[in-house]
């Protein structure tokens, strides 16, 4: 199939092209089109010239043009899950509920508003709270999760007004070029664009002086340079950045129950989720039997092609990635590490078998960093107060869970962890209508609510003396 961006309402062949890598076999399987500088400066110039008659159309103007787009990707949905499948590699029951996901975002944003507030209303002023579009929003995506992470940002941004560029990760390409196409017989000339590069027009995008508001979802390291790159325009910006999500286990937890949604939360897509626990404490009469219920469940892994019904885990989803987690993986054994299962690379992708490690120390890199793969380090408290201070002494501040028989005991404990999100008894509740973000290095701004409406608006004080 023949792949092509979407530029100023028009789908066109990239400058160049490239390859797309299937993670299950590590070669190429198809190949997309790959933007250059000047396409970039066409789509911009074209997101600029449609955003003013966009905005003007008003929520009720634009909230049909977003549930045609939702019910196009229903009618597509199978066949972009399968292109996601084979581009990210993952079961394909897993890529079908993130394209469903996707599109349930654009539809629950289509029918929502920010209404003015008024601030005060008297005899003799009246002072209103108003929001308008910032103008163009890039949206830059990385490859664990290209829909759904591409959708949180794109139903807030038109909804309220905004024309979207949507960069997805050159290693996962094709799902969003599909939407692309799509859009192209749905929403007017400009306001939707998809552009694929090699990463090289980040910094033309994002330090654009057309360019209102960046939404970037990716590791901290390249957050901090797409900030960098944004701050000689002052832009608006919202950065999803990295995660070393603690689940903290009370000494109530039944530790099968536990397992099971330890287990799923940990090696949901490989790891490869910003949310996804990167750590555990448990208290010392737990840890062992827990560690040990969970290095079952991961020996029952069935690596394999997503496109297998019988497939439970899928592959790193490139090869950078994969050479990073081998690289966690030495260096745990190096520090002390017991492996009760996994490590070992397996298959002729980018496969790594899932991995539970306990015995290591609190310094190790494992529980220091972010390693966004299928190995899990298993740490030991005696103190909780001093499980506590682990988790929260961290760089990173995105999400969490406590696991605990008594919820009440848990919310109190959960009310201490320092992160954005913190979850009690469950794992990746992201309801579209409560905003999400990151603390400390983990990102600024938020996503879906209210709130995550809000961060693509401009706010406006109207203050008017009446007499």
């Amino acid at each position: 199939m023949t792949h092509r961006l979407l530029i100023d309402g028009t789908l066109v062949d990239g400058a160049q092209a490239m390859d797309v890598i299937d993670p299950t076999t590590a070669a190429p399987f198809a190949q997309a089109p790959r933007a250059d500088r000047a396409q970039a400066e066409q789509a911009i110039a074209a997101a600029k010239r449609a955003q003013a008659a966009w905005a003007a159309l008003g929520y009720d103007g634009r909230r049909p043009y977003l549930e045609r787009f939702a019910q196009a990707i229903t009618d597509n949905l199978d066949r972009i899950a399968e292109t996601l499948t084979r581009e990210r590699g993952g079961p394909i029951a897993d890529c079908r509920f993130e394209v469903g996901r996707a599109r349930d975002a654009i539809a629950h944003f289509a029918t929502q508003r920010l209404e003015d507030r008024v601030i005060r209303h008297t005899d003799a002023e009246l002072i209103v709270e108003q929001r308008y579009a910032q103008g163009v929003v890039v949206a830059i995506m990385p490859w664990n999760r290209p829909m759904t992470l591409l959708a949180f940002k794109l139903g807030p941004a038109l909804i309220t007004g905004n024309t979207v560029i949507a960069k997805p990760a050159p290693s996962t390409p094709l799902s969003t070029l599909i939407l692309g196409e799509l859009a192209a017989d749905i929403l007017p000339a400009g306001v939707f664009q998809t552009l694929v590069d090699a990463n090289d027009l980040g910094p033309v995008l994002t330090g654009h002086p057309d360019v209102a508001h960046v939404s970037f979802t990716g590791s901290t390291p390249t957050g901090r340079k797409v900030l960098a790159s944004a701050a000689d325009t002052l832009k608006r910006f919202t950065l999803e950045l990295g995660g070393n999500d603690a689940a903290i286990v009370l000494d109530d937890a039944d530790v099968e129950w536990t397992a099971d949604r330890i287990y799923a939360a940990a090696f949901i897509n490989a790891g490869q989720v910003c949310y996804a626990t990167k750590r555990v404490y448990a208290p010392r009469a737990l840890a062992g039997p827990l560690a040990y219920a969970l290095a079952a469940r991961a020996a029952s892994a069935v690596l394999g092609d997503g496109m297998e019904p019988a497939t439970t885990m899928g592959p790193l989803q490139n090869r950078m990635q994969f050479d990073k987690v081998l690289e966690f993986i030495a260096s745990a054994r190096a520090e002390g590490g017991t492996f009760l299962t996994g490590g070992d690379p397996t298959g002729t992708g980018y496969f790594i078998r899932p991995a539970i490690v306990t015995d290591l120390p609190g310094t190790a890199r494992l529980v220091q960093e972010e390693q966004f793969g299928p190995i899990l380090p298993i740490q030991v408290y005696d103190d909780l107060d001093h499980a506590i201070a682990e988790a929260n002494a961290s760089p990173y501040g995105l999400g969490g869970t406590i696991w605990t028989g008594d919820v009440q005991r848990g919310i109190a404990v959960a009310s201490r962890i320092d992160t954005g999100t913190i979850w009690v008894n469950q794992h990746m509740a992201l309801p579209l209508d409560v905003p999400f973000g990151g603390a400390k290095q983990s990102g600024i701004g938020l996503q879906n609510g209210t709130e995550g409406m809000e961060d693509m608006t401009q706010l406006r004080i109207l203050n008017a003396k009446l007499r």
